[in-house]
């Protein structure tokens, strides 16, 4: 919300030392977050006058068309003779009324103006557009054009307000209130203990029985809803420089009378309006729910397909507007475009008005259930300053003074006439009322306010409190926000300074610290890292799409996804099944930028529907949820298990002066998820395999033993060429994703402390031939059983393939075996029978026979 300062000083008497920084520090600490001071004119320097056109010449010769004209400025100049000026604008003609610079000025930028010489003519100052000037753009780029009965010679900078601070406030989305100067003028009365003058203070004439025919059968999501008639509008009637200046100010652009004053009033008092051409609505005005499938042509031409839930107004023909989100087509005001402070002279034609021009409106100030806009918003998409102050929540109260200050601009400023009649439709509630004790505020803050201080603080913001030390509340009508006893606590801390609460530092209760899935997860992150991974987190959405991309059969169970009602983007509508996704795009992304060697890794949650969708309860608020609420609020979740994955490309070693360095392949991935598995004290089987994105002849399958039946935890090694050319990735790519509360089921991460023996080693190797097929891994298990306890280790040190010497499809196995007794040194038969004995397990097992 931008905030002119000069426009708030008109409901509130600020010292007139008092800067737009010094109100923005009493804004901040009373709770409000001003982001920027914006200092409009502050580089501005005159002379910057209005002027009139005496001559128009057109220069020939110049690859775009160029003007030399003649500009009386008044004794502006010093001399009284018109001003010669070149300039390239189209827009104005002779006798215009225009803004002009003259040498010696400052435009802002820091732009020096001087005569000087241009196009074959000396160019004494400029005509201004309205960026030039610093008030922005109305689309048609062109000067600024004033009203014809502006002075000749008059102060420019003080007849266009350019010089001025604005507040810019990011309003949350509780206090809606502060989305209108009158709000914020409210909180800055409160801030400096200042009066407020309300401009919603009116005389407001009571409802009677001659207003225009309104009809709302939705009272749930209309509550109230006034109309009045302005009839006789002048078709001539332009907005005034200090209107348009006004909304220029607050970020909105200027259009035609009828249209700036509903959006001035809406900037005022908070309360969206509507004003419709009386000649196109069709019989009565309507609030209702749309039907299925019927269909609006919306002010930004674009025809919508209504849902069922959204709020509609109507007239005898169907929806004639989205209610508090925009208005539609068919009832739009008809009135000549204005280009901002240009006042174009005589009456408009019908060609010029498309034929018509609106002389006779309905304005329309209702209140709109907040949910039910927010969702027709949402629902197409379509964000309006209506919506978002009715998603905010708009003061209902302020519905007839918006439509009454309505009808008066219009009768100031396009010489319309007031209809006697006024409708308001108002639908009974009663005001919301909180109990809340008077010392309530010291509790939740540990400061001593007492009853007075809470009293005042809540009155001031409006509220209406009767009792001692039981306070009953009554919550003002802007303040919808305001609904338990936890909300008018904050409202006096907020007041009373939250720099004046105490710094209290936290005790934690002795014998707690963190869980031991905590403390695995933070250990499996520090071996990673240790190993030269860095950890990349990742939002957990994705788009489907991804799973054609990573080589996914049609049936995998990783395609079953939870989507979401309201994705971030409606590119990845989804909850992730994998870790990969999200880690091969950081990768990808790094790598694009220049960091071809990487190693990257993550730990987080992945996200599986149930078999049998549920719906979720609704929790009570009145007291704790018993642990049958909560378990049955858990069994409809999704399953949530946590995963650990990590990607690696280019070098794994870097070459230099120690040597050639190597490029990461299949065996780090593998290696990583050892490291995982040996954090978490578990036992992985690593295994050839087949999935997914892998190559098929580079995976490896990694199990573990639960409850004596083998289960799969994942999937190591180099991804397949076709994943690698759709997701873009480098060449070689490999990747390893776990389950890791798999793993922390199945392991004992209990701290074992070694035994050392002091009696020497005993090595003995071995090689031994097998089938190629044949893994590693099940030959060292073999040897490792069959060693027995004596077994200290065991190592391959060499693989060696040669069908002359060792036969077709066979392959030889080298293996370092450690033999080593904590009581006595190793007889060489007792070394070698160990030996022995591992050899023979194995040829049992695996068909392995020693070689030579």
């Amino acid at each position: 919300m931008r905030v002119p300062l000069s426009w708030l000083r008109e409901y509130v008497d600020l010292p007139a030392t008092e800067t737009g920084r010094d109100v923005q520090a009493k804004l901040v600490s009373a709770g409000l977050e001003v982001e920027t001071v914006e200092q409009l004119g502050a580089d501005l320097k005159g002379p910057l006058v209005v002027g009139q056109v005496l001559t128009i010449e057109e220069l020939e010769g110049f690859k775009k068309p160029i003007r030399f004209c003649t500009v009386n400025v008044g004794t502006a100049n010093g001399t009284g003779e018109p001003q010669e000026i070149v300039c390239g604008a189209r827009n104005f003609a002779v006798g215009d009324k225009v803004v002009v610079v003259l040498p010696g000025a400052v435009l802002p930028g820091n732009f020096a103006i001087a005569a000087r010489k241009t196009y074959g003519k000396t160019s004494h100052g400029m005509i201004c557009s309205g960026d030039e000037l610093g008030m922005g753009d109305d689309g048609s780029h062109g000067i600024v054009v004033l009203p014809p009965e502006t002075e000749v010679g008059k102060d420019a900078i003080e007849l266009l307000e350019l010089v001025d601070e604005v507040l810019d406030i990011a309003v949350t989305a509780n206090r809606g209130d502060c989305l209108s100067i009158r709000g914020v003028a409210r909180e800055t009365a409160i801030a400096y203990g200042l009066p407020l003058r309300d401009p919603a203070l009116l005389d407001v004439p009571a409802p009677n029985a001659f207003g225009y025919p309104v009809q709302v059968s939705e009272p749930m999501g209309c509550d109230r809803f006034t109309a009045r008639t302005v009839t006789g509008l002048s078709p001539e009637a332009r907005s005034p420089i200090w209107l348009q200046r006004r909304l220029q100010k607050v970020g909105m652009r200027p259009i035609s009378l009828a249209v700036d004053i509903t959006n001035y009033v809406m900037m005022e008092l908070g309360q969206p309006l509507h004003a419709y051409d009386r000649s196109l609505v069709q019989g009565a005005i309507g609030v209702r729910r749309a039907g299925e499938g019927e269909q609006i042509v919306t002010l930004d031409g674009v025809t919508r397909k209504l849902h069922a839930e959204d709020l509609v107004i109507t007239d005898d023909r169907g929806p004639i507007g989205l209610a508090g989100v925009m208005g539609g087509a068919d009832t739009e005001i008809a009135d000549l475009p204005q280009s901002r402070l240009r006042s174009t002279g005589g009456t408009p034609t019908a060609a010029e008005n498309g034929g018509n021009t609106t002389t006779d409106v309905v304005i329309e100030a209702a209140h709109f259930d907040a949910v039910s806009i927010a969702r027709t918003a949402r629902r197409h998409k379509l964000s309006s300053e209506a919506s978002r102050r009715f998603e905010r929540g708009v003061d209902p109260a302020a519905a007839a003074a918006a439509a009454q200050r309505t009808v008066d601009l219009l009768v100031l400023l396009a010489g319309g006439t007031a209809d006697a009649g006024v409708t308001e439709i108002i639908a009974p509630s009663a005001p919301h009322t909180i109990s809340v004790p008077a010392d309530h505020p010291d509790k939740v803050a540990g400061v001593v306010y007492g009853r007075e201080t809470v009293v005042r603080r809540l009155q001031e913001i409006g509220c209406d409190v009767y009792g001692q030390d039981e306070l009953i509340v009554t919550a003002p009508s802007w303040r919808p926000d305001l609904v338990e006893a936890n909300d008018l606590a904050e409202e006096v801390i907020r007041l009373e300074g939250y720099e004046n609460l105490p710094s209290t530092l936290p005790k934690l209760p002795s014998g707690r610290g963190l869980t031991h899935r905590q403390r695995l997860h933070r250990r499996v992150g520090r071996a990673l890292a240790g190993a030269g991974y860095v950890e990349a987190p990742n939002y957990p959405f994705i788009s489907e799409q991804v799973f054609d991309q990573l080589g996914l059969d049609a049936d995998d169970p990783a395609r079953r996804v939870v989507k979401l009602t309201n994705p971030l983007s409606d590119e990845e509508p989804a909850l992730r099944t994998s870790l990969l996704p999200g880690l091969l795009g950081a990768l990808r992304r790094n790598d694009g930028r220049g960091s071809h060697d990487l190693a990257l890794f993550e730990t987080g949650l992945v996200f599986l529907p149930r078999e049998e969708a549920g719906v979720a309860g609704h929790l009570p608020v009145d007291r704790r949820p018993t642990d049958e609420e909560l378990a049955s609020l858990d069994a409809v979740l999704p399953e949530q298990p946590r995963h650990v994955a990590a990607v690696l490309a280019g070098a794994r070693e870097q070459a230099g002066w120690w040597g050639k360095g190597r490029p990461s392949d299949w065996a780090d991935a593998i290696e990583s998820a050892r490291a995982v598995a040996r954090e978490a004290g578990a036992e992985l089987i690593v295994r050839s395999g087949q999935y997914g994105p892998w190559h098929p002849g580079r995976c490896a399958e990694l199990v573990v033993i639960v409850e004596g039946a083998e289960r799969v935890v994942g999937h190591a090694g180099e991804l397949h060429p076709r994943v690698l050319k759709a997701l873009g990735l480098p060449a070689r790519t490999c990747a390893m994703e776990l389950n890791l509360d798999v793993l922390e089921q199945v392991g004992d991460d209990t701290p074992q402390a070694p035994s050392i023996s002091t009696f020497p080693v005993a090595t003995q190797d071995v090689a031994l031939v097998v089938d190629t097929f044949v893994p590693h891994a099940e030959v060292e298990a073999a040897l490792r059983e069959g060693a027995g306890e004596l077994l200290e280790g065991i190592r391959l040190f060499d693989v060696y393939e040669n069908a002359d010497q060792l036969g077709e499809g066979r392959k030889s196995l080298a293996y370092a075996l450690r033999f080593r007794a904590g009581d006595r040194t190793l007889t060489v038969d007792e070394a070698s029978a160990a030996r022995d004995a591992a050899v023979a397990l194995a040829g049992d097992r695996t068909g392995a026979v020693l070689r030579g």
